[in-house]
This record gives structure tokens, sequence and C-alpha cells, in this order.
């Protein structure tokens, strides 16, 4: 299934932003039986468009392909736990909410989030198309819908007095492949007076920090402030604040609401980032024509690190079996012949393997078991909670090796206080 142009606006797509070759599913992990069967793959080649400048994947598959089943559990990570607590925190207060307020949140996953409004008595609903996800939630007590979110469920749940006065999406707009019915259903379930936030990797930080290993066929556009501004204008919804953050690796967090309720005014910080991304190119071709170039440099320095490290007789283990490692390992061509194993806390990607270059994903435990002499994490946005986790392979002198922006190893550190130093 592909898209005819633009996801926004409709134009035709002309301009390569980058193309990273052919990849499967990040998500679609390999069971053991299944090692020898055909695997179907895309074509990871992203495009920016003329007119809106929406950086975008086309569709080839389609959304109940992607999300029915998915293998991501939010609460595996600590440290977007402890981002979700403090979200609910920040906006119970900023917001005045209470038991009289309705929250909704659009992919809602195993309840990560809302599980802390429910501690505060605030009414909440999760909307969540991975029926194997959304089970947990509702394991935990969080009402919680198995549906895509788009205009008609939303009209439903009008229809049924369920409107939201805050309604919150955290990594879900880019994976939207509809991306007007989507914004337009929010639109529709927004009450009044409410306010809709939406966090989403900024495409500022994406191209500065070289992240292009997030860059997958789950995810089908990639946002700066201008455009994304300029979608939710289309339907009738107005930013009136945006948080610049420092999950998944500079991450935006928007503030929107109905374009008539002149009670929530346009903050400065709306203006200061869309100069800022004015100055920087973001509404000019040439700025998003080198992006290219500079990924491929990377891949060849990677390459570079990981073949001088087993050619000293080296041993490397990864962590994570994350969407990004996966387009990382599938472009630069990693397999077993680099990375012995990688381990992932989450049991249900335990004992599968990577799609595309099928390496065996372990315990965490096995890291101290076999004790490698380095430790690639993929999942570099949780890199400090990683290297807190494993510090142990300080014991026998293992490294981390730590691959965007730029390759480069980190000895493992014994306390806390250390691996932060070390990171900075």
């Amino acid at each position: 299934m592909r898209s005819a142009g633009c996801r926004f606006c409709g134009s035709a797509l002309h301009h390569t932003f980058v193309d990273l070759g052919m990849s499967p599913l990040c998500q679609t992990h390999i069971a053991p039986e299944q090692l020898d069967q055909m695997e179907r793959f895309y074509p990871l080649h992203v495009y920016v468009c003329e007119q809106c400048f929406l950086v975008q994947l086309k569709q080839y598959v389609s959304p109940d392909t992607l999300f029915t089943e998915y293998a991501y559990f939010s609460s595996f990570a600590d440290t977007w736990l402890q981002h979700a607590q403090a979200y609910t925190e920040s906006m119970i207060e900023r917001f005045k909410l209470d038991a009289r307020n309705r929250v909704i949140e659009i992919a809602s996953n195993d309840g990560y989030l809302l599980q802390y409004l429910v501690a505060k008595g605030i009414p909440v609903l999760g909307i969540e198309p991975a029926a194997n996800v959304a089970r947990v939630a509702q394991e935990k007590g969080i009402p919680t819908l198995v549906e895509f979110f788009d205009e008609r469920l939303a009209h439903d749940l009008v229809g049924e007095g369920k409107q939201a006065d805050l309604l919150l999406g955290n990594n879900v707009l880019a994976h939207v492949p509809d991306l007007n019915g989507f914004v337009e259903g929010m639109r529709i379930l927004l009450a009044p007076h409410g306010v809709i936030t939406m966090e989403f990797p900024h495409l500022m930080q994406l191209m500065t920090q070289n992240q292009f290993d997030t860059i997958y066929h789950e995810h089908f556009s990639y946002f700066s402030f201008l455009t994304v501004e300029r979608v939710f204008a289309a339907h009738g919804l107005t930013l009136f604040d945006v948080d610049e953050l420092t999950t998944h690796g500079g991450s935006l967090r928007i503030y929107a609401r109905h374009a008539g309720n002149a009670a929530l005014p346009v903050g400065p910080r709306v203006a200061e980032l869309r100069a800022r991304e004015h100055a920087a190119g973001f509404t000019r071709l040439d700025h998003y024509a080198s992006f290219g170039e500079q990924v491929k440099a990377t891949k060849r320095k990677l390459l570079d690190v990981l073949i001088k490290a087993k050619r000293a007789g080296k041993s490397i283990a990864a962590y994570g079996a994350p969407g990004k490692g996966n387009t990382l390992l599938n472009y630069c061509g990693i397999r077993t012949d680099f990375v012995d194993y990688t381990v992932d806390r989450s049991p249900y990607k335990q004992g599968k393997h990577t799609p595309g270059t099928h390496i065996p994903i372990c315990h965490p435990d096995k890291i101290r078991e076999t004790k490698p002499d380095y430790v690639l994490i993929l999942p570099w946005n949780l890199r400090e909670e990683i290297m807190r986790q494993t510090s142990y392979i300080g014991e026998w002198g293992g490294q981390f090796l730590v691959p965007i922006p730029e390759p480069r190893a980190y000895p493992a550190q014994p306390t806390p206080l250390a691996v932060q130093e070390a990171v900075r």
C-alpha cells in the first residue's frame, strides 16, 4: 500500500531526505522456527515535501499489520516511567485536573502513564490498537479500548458523552499514515476548553544529532515545529505552547487548543522556536539535502570501529532490541559476524531473533555470564539508564559502545555518578 503523495498536502514527492535501503519491519522479531522462512523487506526511502516540508516515508504496510500485535511495552524503561509520572504531575498542576475532568490517551500502550492519573482519582480512558499490550493495561484496572484512533471513533466517543479535557499522545503522531484524519479526530474529541499535548521526536534534533536509526516503517512522518503547526492549523487547532524535551534523543511536546479558545494565549516559546527553525533552514529544500551523506559517513565509522575490535579478538554483545536498533543493524549490515547476541528486558522479545539480521535476543543475565569486551547500546536514548544497570561490565574491563550521534566507546564506571560524568 503506497501513499500517492504527501500525506498532509497531497503534493507529489520528488526530493529524497535519506535512503536507508531495504529493511524488514522493525518489531517483527523472529522466532527460532521462522529463521529459515522468507522475510518481507520494504524500502526505507524518506522524502521531503517541497510544499509543506513534511519529511515522510511512503506507506507500504497497513497499520493493522504494524500495530495489531506489538512488541514494545513502555513500562520496561524506568526512565520513560519517570518521564510519564513527571508529565502527569505537571499537567495536573498546570491545568487544575481533578475528578471532574477526563483524560484520554491515544496509543496508551500498557498503561505506563494513565496509571499515575488513576492513582489521583482522575477519570481516564486509554485507546490502544495492540490487543496484547492493551491487555496489560486492562489488568491494571485502566479502562482501555482496543481500537485504532480515527474520526469515526472520535465521533462515537463524543456521542457517548466522552470528550477529553486533556487529550494526549506520546510518540504516536509519527505512527499515523492518515495524518489529516488523525488530527481531525483529535479536534472532534477535544472538549471546547480542552488541551491536546503530543510528544514526538524533533526533526531538528534528528538531523543535528544524526539520529537516522529513528527512521523505520512504523514512523511514517518526521516533524519540524513549523510543519506540525501548519498541520494542526489546517484542522482548526492552535499550538499555544511547546516544550523541548530530552526524551528519545530530543523531542517536542506541543500544546494545542481549539482556535477559538482565547483563554489560552499563544506563549513566547512558540514564536522563538518558529524563528529558530526558519533561521536553520527548515523552509528550504537545500537544508535537507546533506543529511544522506552524513548518514553514510556514520555507517562507515561504526563499521570501522567494529572491524577493528573483531580484528583485535574482542567479543561484542548488544543491549536492547528496539526499533531504532533494527534500523541501525540492517542498514549497516551488522549481524552475528560482529555481534554475538543482544539482550532485552522484555520477555516478549527474549528467545527470538532480530528481524533481518537474526541476532539472538537473550535475557540481560547473559552479559554477566559471557563477559563481552564491548556492549553496543542500541537504545542509545536510554544509555545512562543502561550504563547504570550494567556497570558491572567494568569488573572485567568491559566497555560500552554508543553508535549515535558518532560511534564512541565509554569505559564502564563503578558508580552512577561516574557514569553520568562519562556520558556528558
